[in-house]
């Protein structure tokens, strides 16, 4: 993991994020000169400096977008957005939830992403999906051969990121590579659907997952037959919760075994372990509800997947950093252990050598993205010869 700033891990995770998303080290620079110092002031102060230095780098990047849109310069102007969008989503996640201008921040990130697909000539389509009376939103990016059915893995976001960050990391232009389509979701307690529709997240996670299903059995780009789920981070909780209880998802995989993230949350109430985001405790109230920590505290015991793991009937790969600093790397064999029913089950663990030996592979998501692509890959081709019936 790249240390830029030498005392504060969370500020470190989002400059690791943001390279593993395609930023310029010569922008970063910039960006953090001035932030140093402050940042020895611990995780919370500072975070609004943060934010004015990340903002000016992607106005500059969105003016000179302009410039090459009047000069008919589109991929160049696409190109320059994609680093605006990236610049301006990691400076709204270092802010407090109460934080007045989250939503305007937010709403300029998913401006400069959506026009930076539109230039770049990207494959993701934003997409709206029934769930209830709400809708979840999500960033579709269909296979080469999408005029036919084909498999699909939905992606689950963890506790800080977003479907376009999702998108950013990778994960869905590998599996695209292999004929795989992909659908970034912002679930309940994520994304748009925190900021802009107010939905907390669930421990529940079969319930949103079931209508995302519902929508695609409907979509004549999908196999029902081959639906896999990816978590990432929290999304190592998520993913795994979804597929012990919708049966219809085929396969699943997760980058970082979240198993047990309650217990987690009474490590970290010790100051225990290293956390993801700025404002902690204010954050994880916003995601999950509780008016003080001990309320939160009651609804986070029912996150965990102990007596979960044994319903998933269907392929599932569990993968965790060795050096992860969030998630200890016990959690990792729980869930492998606990898969006694999957017909295939493994467990790989990345190494410094390997990279992704961080968290959810901030520090080198190309080794992961790719054996998890790879894994998914060779798993629907074993689905579609009948292995696993």
């Amino acid at each position: 993991m790249f240390w830029l700033f030498p005392t504060n891990y969370v500020w470190n995770l989002s400059v690791n994020i943001s390279m593993q998303m395609g930023a310029e080290i010569g922008e970063i620079a910039r960006m953090a000169n001035g932030l140093v110092e402050i940042s020895k002031q611990g995780d919370d102060e500072g975070t609004l400096a943060f934010l004015t230095e990340w903002e000016k780098v992607a106005d500059q990047l969105i003016a000179q977008a302009d410039a090459d849109k009047a000069k008919g310069r589109t991929l160049s102007a696409g190109t320059k957005l994609r680093r605006a969008s990236n610049y301006l989503m990691i400076a709204e996640r270092m802010q407090a939830a109460s934080f007045g201008a989250r939503g305007e921040k937010y709403r300029k990130m998913l401006d400069c992403f959506e026009a930076a697909m539109e230039l770049g000539e990207e494959p993701c389509a934003r997409v709206e999906i029934p769930y209830g009376d709400k809708l979840i939103t999500g960033r579709l990016t269909l296979a080469p051969e999408a005029d036919k059915s084909t498999p699909i893995v939905v992606h689950v976001n963890g506790l800080d990121s977003c479907k376009e960050m999702l998108y950013f990391l990778g994960s869905p232009v590998e599996l695209r590579r292999r004929g795989i389509s992909s659908l970034c979701i912002d679930q309940p307690g994520t994304g748009e659907a925190l900021r802009f529709h107010g939905m907390k997240a669930r421990y529940d996670a079969e319930h949103w997952a079931s209508s995302i299903v519902d929508w695609l059995e409907l979509q004549d780009f999908c196999d029902p037959k081959q639906i896999g789920c990816w978590g990432v981070s929290l999304g190592g909780y998520y993913c795994p919760r979804a597929v012990s209880g919708e049966p219809r998802f085929a396969c699943g995989a997760v980058f970082g075994a979240n198993h047990n993230w309650f217990e987690v949350q009474e490590q970290r109430r010790r100051n225990e372990g290293d956390r993801p985001v700025p404002h902690y405790w204010e954050h994880v109230r916003w995601v999950w509800g509780g008016k003080d920590i001990d309320e939160f505290m009651e609804i986070a015991s029912n996150v965990h997947l102990n007596g979960r793991m044994e319903m998933i009937r269907v392929p599932f790969l569990v993968t965790h950093g060795a050096d992860d600093r969030q998630i200890p790397l016990k959690y990792a064999h729980q869930a492998y252990e606990q898969l006694t029913n999957s017909p295939k089950r493994e467990l790989v663990i990345f190494t410094e050598e390997t990279g992704g030996a961080t968290h959810a592979g901030c520090d080198n998501v190309t080794y992961g993205n790719s054996y998890i692509a790879d894994w998914f890959a060779e798993t629907f081709a074993e689905i579609r010869k009948g292995e696993f019936k």
